[in-house]
């Protein structure tokens, strides 16, 4: 049975990539790529949504700085893109302030309902936490992590900064192609959720291609953040509107869940891959994955490999195994149990896991280390002319998260909640209280203290993966910004988890269009399965800083509807 699959596994690779197609003839740079890079001399903005992008250059013009920007970019996204993110989600960012030239982390994610236990999912017979409906739910950090944002560094009043948001909640917007496709994805699995198909579904069917969506709820939620300020959210009616929606469908999220959220300003840590610093957020989220698979890979010459070589790819997914196994391991809440992030991102620890590679055969299982304890969702960046750059990822987890949308507030609650291990013991058990392990991770890069590029690829445990193919795209092969993300792509699944599953048939490897044929025959050769997919490959933005010209470069995912402009 293995030996059909992996031979239908490869006829289907082999006929996909029969040639290395280009996305259009152009005459300048990779074949794959699908436009140049933008280029402006006073800001940049890079989103999913070309109205989002819009908005966040008119914000700056109007004398906002790039963190207005972002907010008010994201509160769009919420809008017009809430198939990957909203207000009932959790937000992460990293900004680089141009007066104090310093990075700045915010973790803005919610925590369990207080009143929900591990005792009640054993005694119900649950062996995961179930992805939709009331009991993955948490609180949602966005609009508390807007109003950290918008405090600490922000310049025009939040009501200027909502107000883009809640004219096109009022006005409508015409859906985009690729939202389309996925609020037709969401609404077949969300349809029968409380409230969801009163906002999302008002005809009986999702919003299509082209059609011009309203929000009014949402634009009336948005007015009461922009006028009251976040306490309406977390201790005025809205808070009272969510515990008592949750309560009513038999939930836990409770108003004193949301009235005692706090967000957490924390440190970044970065690691140097060939003279460049990458900068990650500490766990709860994922983001040192991403740190610790470019540690590993520094320890191979990835540039004389070649990008379309099965030895590349076999070692960046054996790498991938190594950060994977220690994230399933050690990637949880640091109030509840202390990561040894220091060790984790250690360059010689790094050397060690390199070793464990075989350079011919892929790896069924691997073991988590022991590292020295001492020493769907949107992502969007923006610059500003004062040379303030901002990294935000924002999400509900899965698509539209739990499907649960309060009655006349106009958004769904995220389900991270979902992301709980119910495992005794394990760092990332469920708990009250508790953050859970996260996927959404922004990422930052500098080089000799300056910083050079605001980036992030959005889509689960995609994410780190991504990251440091973005990264090696441009070290290790020369790619400029905007090829590094149009590049072809390596997804490895598989991957024991912070849930609980563990990996003892070595995943599976996906390539996207653009690999050759022989490089996927040798990937099999050396033990790798591949299974085509489409569509689960990350969603770039980027913003690079050329300071000698004092110019921005922007880049944008071309697998979504977005763009990245500026003036």
């Amino acid at each position: 049975m293995q030996n059909k699959l992996l031979s239908f596994t490869l006829a289907t690779s082999l006929a996909l990539a029969s040639s290395l197609s280009a996305a259009a003839d152009r005459i300048t740079g990779h074949h794959f790529a699908t436009r140049s890079e933008a280029m402006a001399p006073n800001a940049m903005a890079a989103t999913s949504q070309p109205l989002a992008t819009q908005v966040a250059l008119d914000i700056m013009q109007k004398g906002g700085n790039a963190i207005d920007a972002a907010i008010a970019a994201n509160a769009v996204l919420g809008l017009v893109e809430p198939t990957g993110n909203g207000i009932g989600g959790d937000l992460f960012a990293i900004v680089w302030d141009a007066e104090t030239e310093q990075l700045y982390g915010l973790n803005a994610s919610g925590r369990s309902p207080q009143s929900l236990t591990l005792e009640y999912f054993k005694q119900n017979g649950f062996s995961s936490i179930p992805p939709r409906g009331v009991l993955p739910l948490s609180v949602p950090g966005t609009v508390d992590g807007w109003f950290e944002l918008h405090d600490k560094f922000g310049q025009l009043p939040m009501a200027q900064v909502l107000a883009p948001a809640i004219e096109y909640a009022r006005q409508g917007f015409p859906v985009t192609e690729v939202i389309a496709y996925y609020f037709e994805r969401n609404a077949e699995v969300l349809k029968d959720q409380p409230g969801f198909a009163d906002v999302f579904m008002k005809d009986g069917q999702p919003p299509q291609k082209g059609e011009r969506f309203t929000n009014p709820d949402l634009a009336n939620t948005l007015e009461k953040i922009a006028t009251e300020g976040r306490d309406v959210f977390y201790k005025g009616d809205i808070a009272k509107t969510i515990g008592d929606f949750v309560a009513e469908h038999g939930g836990f999220l409770s108003y004193d869940d949301l009235a005692e959220h706090t967000s957490t300003w924390v440190e970044p840590v970065s690691t140097n891959y060939r003279g460049y610093d990458l900068w990650e957020l500490p766990p709860n989220t994922q983001g040192i994955a991403a740190q610790q698979i470019l540690n590993i890979l520094e320890n191979f010459d990835l540039a004389s490999m070649g990008f379309d070589s099965a030895e590349y790819i076999h070692h960046f997914v054996e790498a991938k195994k190594l950060a994977f196994e220690d994230r399933a391991k050690y990637y949880a809440d640091p109030a509840f149990s202390e990561a040894p992030v220091e060790g984790l991102i250690d360059k010689g620890y790094a050397k060690e896991r390199a070793q464990l590679i075989n350079p011919n055969r892929a790896a069924n299982a691997v073991e988590p280390g022991n590292p020295p304890t001492e020493g769907d969702t949107i992502y969007l960046t923006t610059a500003d002319q004062a040379g303030n750059m901002v990294s935000l990822i924002q999400s509900n987890y899965r698509g539209m998260g739990s499907g649960v949308t309060p009655t006349g507030l106009g958004f769904v609650l995220q389900n991270r909640g979902e992301l709980f291990a119910l495992e005794e013991g394990h760092a990332n058990v469920f708990e009250p209280g508790k953050r859970p392990f996260h996927t959404i991770i922004p990422a930052f890069v500098t080089k000799d203290g300056k910083p050079v590029m605001s980036y992030g690829v959005m889509g689960g445990a995609t994410q780190p993966q991504m990251h440091a193919q973005i990264l090696i795209n441009m070290i290790d092969f020369g790619m400029n910004l905007q090829e590094a993300g149009d590049a072809p792509r390596i997804l490895h699944s598989g991957s024991s988890q912070p849930t609980g599953e563990q990996m003892t048939d070595g995943g599976v490897v996906s390539l996207e269009n653009g690999f050759s044929a022989n490089t996927r025959r040798e990937l099999i050769k050396m033990g790798h399965t591949l299974q085509e997919a489409v569509g689960p490959y990350g969603g770039y933005q980027a913003i690079w800083k050329n300071h000698e010209e004092n110019v921005y470069y922007g880049a944008s995912e071309s697998r979504k509807d977005g763009h990245a402009a500026g003036f």
